[in-house]
């Protein structure tokens, strides 16, 4: 074949780096984005952060909020202009906006932010105890050995026996002695402390109770027929207890009062805060969408470089700037996508707002997509790992969507609606004749929303609410 030259027409969709970067950006959570802006502080000397963003002369409107322009997300369009005026160099700062204001009250109260409270572990509390008492260098050995061996509920997992073969042999401890000192452990605060099995745990509990028929009937109830109890079969409980309605109602409450983990309380918590995005409030009758100016970083570029680089073209500092730039850029225009995103959810769930999650309307991806002139996908990353403050709580924005269940009236309701409708019936329901799934579906049919026995059951457990016969109380 001889060689010739061929034209052909193609569109592709080129990344950018600034598009990646816009994309990245995006997807991040508030505390990926500020660990994300760290490092670039740290790489690029041009970019710096605006602490102090408000003049004392300039007064704080607490209602209103600069709102950021809207713009065309970057992940659809992938056009970023590249060229721009240089002349702002010489201003004094270049900042990623000031869109929107969050009840920044200076009444002190974060001076209280950064205090701990002091947290004593069970291991320490126990050991402290021991200390106290009067005991032998041996026993005060085994008790302190039963306290390591402890897990974070309080509970001894291994035998006695088992330990005692872990020890040395040349202390030649007998697993009466561990015996002892379990005895001497079990007598320590949290009660319930040292237990092998929960039966044991609950009751060492009851044994420091004062001593009346209830407690009696607890004890029996603990010792022998502790799995009747959990599976809620009070006809066998009366049958072998012998007792009457009230005497197994009073042995109930009894043992719902007990705390079967005693060791928990002095867990070190796991706390985790977040953030909201954007935050919801109602003025005038208006629900009115503003960004967190908390979770808002502000970003500018260093103005003795920015002057430096405008006196000296040929500085090597240009490809930074350039950098810095983007990043501003990029940042501003995330939060704007996502205050349009949070604006268009609230303009479709404001029932939910006013009324509640009974309230809460069908809402797809798609939906928002089509209104913002957005791709799915770019909804996708916005409504993940981003949250907004409302009157009713801190939400997560993939809340606000979900499936639909039709309605008899040829109308839809959500499945958060339905969740919520299910803990209402249920929580309204007499504990004497508690209500079925099947009995749930009929009710909800009653109402023009047809729903199967096995969506009532799945919905259910998604609110961790256990079955009827787990609900049935005497």
């Amino acid at each position: 074949m001889k060689p010739s030259l061929q034209l052909k027409l193609s569109q592709h969709l080129a990344l950018t780096p600034q598009l990646q970067q816009s994309i990245r950006l995006l997807q991040l959570s508030t505390l990926e984005l500020e660990q994300e802006l760290e490092k670039y502080l740290l790489d690029n000397p041009l970019l710096e952060r605006q602490e102090d963003y408000r003049t004392p002369e300039t007064p704080r409107d607490e209602g209103n909020v600069d709102a950021p322009a809207e713009a065309g997300a970057a992940a659809e369009q992938g056009e970023h202009s590249q060229a721009e005026d240089d002349s702002w160099l010489g201003d004094q700062a270049v900042t990623a906006g000031s869109s929107g204001s969050f009840d920044d009250d200076d009444d002190g109260d974060g001076d209280y932010q950064n205090i701990q409270a002091a947290t004593v572990s069970l291991r320490e509390h126990l050991l402290a105890q021991l200390g106290l008492m009067t005991l032998s260098d041996r026993d005060r050995v085994l008790v302190r050995c039963l306290v390591e061996a402890l897990d974070d509920d309080g509970y001894l997992t291994q035998s006695l026996t088992e330990l005692s073969e872990a020890m040395p042999e040349e202390l030649e401890i007998a697993p009466e002695e561990l015996q002892i000192a379990l005895r001497h452990l079990q007598h320590f605060d949290p009660t319930g402390v040292g237990a092998r099995t929960a039966q044991e745990c609950l009751a060492l509990q009851l044994e420091v109770l004062p001593a009346d028929q209830t407690r009696s009937l607890a004890m029996q109830i603990v010792g022998q027929h502790l799995e009747l109890l959990a599976s809620h079969d009070f006809p066998r409980l009366k049958k072998h207890t012998g007792c009457d309605d009230d005497a197994l109602r009073a042995a109930h409450l009894l043992i719902c009062s007990l705390n079967p983990r005693p060791g928990a309380a002095y867990a070190s918590p796991d706390t985790r805060y977040i953030t909201p995005d954007v935050v919801v409030r109602k003025m005038r009758g208006q629900w009115l969408v503003n960004v967190n100016s908390d979770a808002f970083p502000r970003l500018r570029i260093n103005s003795l470089y920015a002057q430096i680089l405008a006196r000296q073209r040929g500085s090597g500092l240009a490809g930074q700037l350039q950098e810095a730039r983007w990043l501003i850029r990029n940042v501003q225009q995330r939060f704007d996508t996502i205050l349009r995103v949070a604006q268009a959810i609230v303009e479709r769930q404001r029932q939910f707002l006013d009324h509640g999650e009974v309230a809460m309307r069908p809402l797809v991806l798609r939906e928002i997509a089509e209104v913002l002139g957005l791709h799915e996908s770019t909804i996708s990353r916005v409504t993940t790992q981003k949250y907004m403050a409302t009157p009713r709580g801190i939400f997560e924005l993939k809340y606000f969507f979900g499936s639909h269940v039709s309605t008899d009236a040829g109308g839809a309701c959500s499945a958060t609606a339905i969740r919520a409708l299910i803990k209402q019936m249920i929580s309204a329901e007499e504990p004497r004749k508690p209500l079925s799934d099947s009995q749930i579906s009929e009710v909800l049919g009653q109402q023009g929303i047809v729903v199967a026995r096995r969506t009532i059951a799945k919905y259910r457990e998604a609110l961790s609410i256990p079955p009827v016969n787990l609900r049935k109380s005497i």
